[in-house]
Formats: C-alpha cells, structure tokens, sequence
C-alpha cells in the first residue's frame, strides 16, 4: 500500500498572469494554505492560468478551498483557466463547483412577516375546532374499549385500577381534607359578619351546609383531583409516548386504551365520589368549629339546624357530579398525554394543557349542572 501524501498544500503566483498550485490539497493539508488566499490579487479582467499540474492528492475540502478562491476571482472580473490537473481531480472540482455555484445561486429567505391579528385569531379557531374533533374520537375510542371490557369482564385489569384507586384516592385525602376543612371556616367566617347583623346566627348551618354539600366540595375535590391527578396522568402517558413505549405496546399486542386509559377512568369514577363524601365532612365540621368561635352556635344546635336545612336531594346533588368530573379529568389527561410529540418539552406542554382544560371543563360542567338542576327545581 502507497504511503499518503503529508506535503502541506501551496499556491504561489510567479506572474500576475499565472498561478501555481502544489502539494496535497486535502482535510490534512490545506491548514497553511487558507492564509495564503487572501494574498491572491489579480487585476479585474485579467485572463489568468491555474496550473495544477504539481497537485499530488485532492479531495473534498481542498477542492471546496480552491473553487473557492476560483469563485472569488471570477466575481472581481477575472478570466480563470484551470489546466494540468489528473482527471480524478478534475472530476471531483467539477462536482464542486456545481454545489458552489448551486449554493452561490440560491436566493435569500424571504423575511417571514408576522401574521396579523385576524390570521392568529383564525389559527387559534382551527386548531381549537382540531382539539376538539380529536377529543372527541378519543371519547369515543374509550367508550368502545369500556364496552368491550365490559363484555369479556376477564379483559378487565383489576391491579392497574386498584393501584391507581391508592394514588388517586387514599393518597389525595390529606390535602382534599385540609382544603375542604378550611374552606369550611373561610365560609362560615364570611357569612358571619352579616347573619350577626341581623339575628340570624343559627343559619350559618344553613350556609355552610347547602353550600359545601351542593358547590365547594365536589368542585374543590375535582379542582384538586385535575392538578394532582390528571396531570400525573398525562405526564405518564406522555412520557411513554416521547419513550415509544406506546408503540412498542401496539406491537407487542397490548392495547394501551386497556391498560392505561380505563383504569384511570374507572379509577377516577369511583374515587371522587368518596372523597367528596369525605370533603362534606371536613367542610361542615370546619363551618361548625367557625361557628361555634364566632357567633356562639354551640355544636348541638348546628347539627340540629343543619338536619332540617340540608335535604337528601342536596346532598345527592353534589354527590352526582362528581363522577362526572372524575370523567372529564381522566379523559383530559390520558387524551392530552396521548398528544404528547417530541421530547421533555412537549411532555410539560401537555401536562400544563390538561389541568388547564380539566379545570375549564369541570366548571363548565359545574355551571350546566346547575342550570339543568334550576330546571328541574332540584
């Protein structure tokens, strides 16, 4: 095998009508040879010969530096003969040059003008109007998964649910409990001041009851539940998507909707129910604790009043809502997990997306429940 060539690469200019090019033209070569480009002048509308005959070795980045030069001196006006180069060497500054010239030819981007304020409006529609088509789909994929799980129970993944039921559920009654309890206070607190005006003390049971039991507690509950739990659902998911976990799922014959979509939903269903049971009873006995400090409603008297005041219907009222919103949360957070495109970044965006609509969602749901249920003059 030949040795290779280590000659450093040369140009020299003995006539202001003729260049000498010498040595080997390569990655390894060309180092010193760069800083004698910028000494080549030759008056404009010269016709100038390049001998290459003394060349030993060429390849793809001497070839760019020397065409280089060559597109530089034709620019300021001057005739270039290349002569006395081996063929291979030729051919390769051919196919150079047309990837110079090709670069050298391409018109600027033209500057990208921010679109205006109708256009934005209307992208923000579009895609808008997209969620929601797709949200839709992915409501009604998870209804034919439910269907077919409930048809063959044994499809049934009983261990995903009962361990999410535990995250879910157990794991969030501390702070739904804390929460509800201290809403409780600020609402017995704040109607205080003005049942006191007139006389009115003992209804206090009457606000802090009907208010927790119909209102505060299934929707805080759900509120809780979107920002701990349904973001925990859409970072997982999404994370398996960036990870192709998902694909790899499809692959190997398992249906993500089974596996990671209906317990969740399932999950939820059951779990914020109980909770909202459990947030009735902090909010009320946090009401009570109010009562008894500020206005001197002994304990007996607002379990007394609060009996007669809060029916069976209102209670059931806000008890019916809330698998509702464990619905609405599960669905936003599996199906904007599923969305999830990219890297880390886009599992963040996704994650930040579902507890913002849950929550939107939720109250919407909440405000319909309420006209629906003044309708029926529940």
């Amino acid at each position: 095998m030949s040795a290779v060539p280590t000659e450093l690469a040369a140009i020299a200019q003995p006539t202001p009508q003729e260049l000498a090019l010498s040595g080997c033209w390569t990655s390894r070569g060309i180092g010193e040879v760069e800083h004698q480009l910028a000494s080549v002048r030759v008056p404009a509308k010269t016709e100038l010969i390049a001998d290459g005959s003394l060349v030993k070795a060429l390849d793809t980045a001497g070839a760019w530096t020397l065409q280089k030069l060559l597109l530089r001196l034709r620019n300021e006006g001057v005739t270039v003969t290349m002569q006395g180069l081996q063929p291979q060497f030729s051919r390769l500054l051919e196919v150079v040059a047309k990837q110079v010239s090709d670069q050298a030819g391409t018109p600027a981007p033209a500057a990208i003008k921010p679109p205006s304020a109708l256009e934005r409006i209307g992208r923000s529609v579009a895609s808008g109007f997209e969620q929601s088509v797709a949200l839709l789909s992915f409501v009604g994929e998870s209804a034919v998964a439910l269907t077919g799980s409930v048809t063959h129970p044994a499809r049934i993944r009983w261990r995903p649910i009962l361990f999410n039921i535990r995250r879910t559920g157990f794991d969030a009654l501390p702070i739904v409990g804390l929460l509800s309890f201290l809403l409780g206070i600020v609402v017995a607190y704040q109607g205080a001041d003005q049942l006191v005006k007139y006389g009115a003390n003992i209804f206090v049971a009457d606000l802090v009851g009907l208010s927790m039991l119909r209102e505060f507690a299934p929707l805080i509950t759900a509120i809780i539940l979107a920002g701990r739990s349904g973001s925990a659902f859409a970072a997982q998911i999404g994370t398996m998507t960036v990870t192709e976990e998902i694909d790899a799922m499809r692959t190997i014959g398992i249906a993500p909707m089974e596996l990671l979509v209906l317990p969740k939903i399932i999950a939820l269903v059951i779990v914020l129910p109980l909770l909202t049971v459990f947030a009735d009873v902090l909010g009320v006995f946090g009401g009570m604790l109010m009562a008894q400090a500020q206005l001197g409603v002994t304990y007996a008297d607002f379990l007394d009043r609060f009996v007669k005041a809060v029916s069976v219907t209102a209670y059931l009222v806000g008890i019916g809502k809330a698998p509702v919103f464990g619905l609405i949360i599960a669905v936003v957070g599996c199906f904007q997990g599923f969305r999830t495109k990219g890297g880390a970044d886009s599992v963040g965006r996704q994650t930040t997306k579902s507890v913002v609509q849950s929550i939107f969602l939720v109250i919407v749901a909440d405000a319909l429940f309420s006209v629906a249920f003044s309708a029926l003059d529940l």
